[in-house]
């Protein structure tokens, strides 16, 4: 029996009558700029619905990399305060355990002793078996889930509820269909119990490997080689305008000098194939995502259903399958899209998934709720991170957040909720938000963002095939109201105002358990020889 206190979940179950579902949809390796509603190729009708009955947020933060991500957005704390500092070797201290830890909980957790039915699909990525942490055994009622390397096609790495999955059909078996069958099941599971849901659905699209539906590739086939990276960029960074997610005083950052002209490319039908099959991916997601949300509407649950969809990380760069021969989006194959490509996602921002550029770590993030939210269809500027997601759950589900849990003392959540942003368009927000990963570290006080990147990526950005990566590893200083797009770096102007956030860092890591990564790197070095 889990040790909550007197009364406790009595009372959080009586609050969760009337309170609404809540479905929060998590993509992988996405752009800022990938789905229609924020300026994207793919067809996304289904989140760009979901946008106009709800609210675009266009300053909200990730973590930069999936596994702090997902410990972030799973437990409301900073990543190093869950366990998941970096990645998933354990390097000898809390902060850098590679798994959840136990002196935080899960939004699962948290909402099923609250009275809901709690599900998680797809990706977990936050510990293993071994370790004590999978969805069964971390407030999950119902998961199906995988361990192992992301493959669409391969049915036979998946665990529903704890066991080894069977799939029923696995000549046709595709990750991203099942998504959403699962999903209707579990769903159901919970109007039989007659309970709230919530339910957590991280797909891997559009994780590498390129692996697509054939017809849905052949849909998008030649719809990039004559425009390429370059006009591609400036198109949707016009349509962002358009949609109003940018503003017309902003810049776009130029091309990456890692980046060739589209002009001097060679092979640019690959090139075309490579991008038709990521939007395939993508628009396979929307129309699961669809098939969900048609459920909801069909069973009368869609007013009262809070969803959020938001990103992992920022577009993914990095080089896998770039020797192999097989053609992108066969069940064969293993590629990505690479460098150039992913600079075209993150438009207009510069860096990308790993880095704490504004293209590493903001995410597009919608939040449609018919019951809940006043004035759809708008956007909202509110500074916004991941810890936020588990403050807004417990707000609106009235659950209470616990300073116990299974005889251990639990971290206070770090988030503010979004319901007041919902309901009148502001709310008291954040004074500051610090990140680290893999010593790529930024600050964000007010208009002032603080960065810098560590060296160590540089070598690992060169390995990816694109030498010209120049070397940046002291502070970096942005003032995000005027340059939003980090293209004029005042450090050398305000050397006041580095040394202001180069403190709040310090205090920031201090708390959380960052340490500097060079410590960090070398206990991983060694453990691995």
């Amino acid at each position: 029996m889990m040790a909550l206190g007197g009364g406790w979940a009595a009372s959080a179950l009586a609050r969760s009558a009337g309170r609404p579902n809540i479905l929060l949809i998590l993509s992988d390796d996405m752009g800022w700029s990938d789905i229609g509603c924020f300026g994207g190729d793919a067809e996304t009708p289904v989140l760009d619905g979901l946008a106009k009955r709800g609210i675009r947020f266009t300053q909200f933060y990730n973590s930069a990399r999936c596994m702090p991500t997902r410990a972030s957005l799973l437990t409301g704390l900073h990543p190093h305060q869950a366990g998941i500092g970096h990645m998933a070797g354990d390097w000898g201290t809390p902060a850098y355990s590679g798994h959840l830890l136990d002196t935080c909980v899960t939004l699962g957790e948290v909402l099923r002793t609250a009275g809901y039915h709690t599900s998680q699909l797809g990706k977990w990525h936050v510990g293993n078996r071994k370790k004590g942490v999978m969805p069964d055994l971390r407030g999950f009622d119902r998961s199906w889930t995988r361990e192992g390397k992301v493959d669409y096609f391969k049915h036979d790495i998946y665990e529903l509820d704890g066991k080894p999955w069977v799939c029923p059909d696995p000549g046709s078996f595709y990750s991203t269909e099942e998504m959403d069958r699962q999903a209707v099941g579990f769903i159901d599971d919970a109007r039989k119990q007659d309970k709230p849901f919530f339910m957590y659905a991280a797909y891997d699209a559009a994780h590498w490997p390129l692996h697509a539906r054939p017809e849905d590739i052949e849909k998008y086939r030649g719809r990039f080689i004559n425009r390429g990276w370059d006009k591609m960029r400036a198109e949707r960074f016009e349509r962002q305008r358009e949609l109003g997610v940018v503003s017309r005083n902003w810049k776009l950052q130029p091309r990456d000098p890692a980046v060739p002209a589209w002009d001097e490319v060679k092979e640019k039908e690959l090139w075309d194939l490579k991008m038709a099959v990521y939007c395939a991916q993508i628009d396979a997601m929307d129309r699961s995502i669809g098939r969900i949300v048609a459920h909801l509407k069909k069973t009368g649950q869609l007013e009262n259903t809070l969803v959020f969809f938001l990103q992992d990380n920022g577009a993914c760069p990095e080089g896998i399958g770039q020797k192999r021969a097989e053609e992108p989006g066969t069940p064969e194959s293993y590629v990505a899209y690479h460098m150039p490509w992913a600079n075209l996602s993150n438009t207009p921002f510069k860096l990308y998934k790993h880095f704490t550029g504004e293209g590493g770590i903001r995410t597009p993030m919608i939040a449609a709720w018919p019951k809940g939210i006043a004035k759809p269809g708008r956007t909202s500027s509110e500074l916004g991170h991941l810890v936020d997601i588990m403050a807004t759950c417990v707000d609106v589900s009235g659950a209470m957040y616990p300073r116990n849990f299974n005889g251990k003392k639990i971290t206070p959540m770090e988030g503010l909720s979004l319901d007041p942003v919902f309901k009148t368009g502001t709310r008291k927000g954040h004074e500051v938000f610090c990140w680290e990963h893999e010593g790529n570290r930024a600050v964000r006080k007010g208009k002032w963002k603080l960065m810098s990147r560590y060296e160590d990526d540089v070598k690992l950005y060169q390995a990816w095939g694109f030498p010209k990566a120049g070397r940046t590893v002291e502070w970096e200083l942005y003032d995000m109201e005027a340059d939003p797009t980090e293209i004029h770096d005042l450090s050398s102007s305000h050397p006041e105002v580095v040394a202001a956030l180069a403190k709040e860092y310090g205090a920031w890591a201090e708390q959380v358990g960052a340490v500097p990564y060079a410590e960090i790197s070398a206990k991983g070095k060694k453990k691995k020889k």
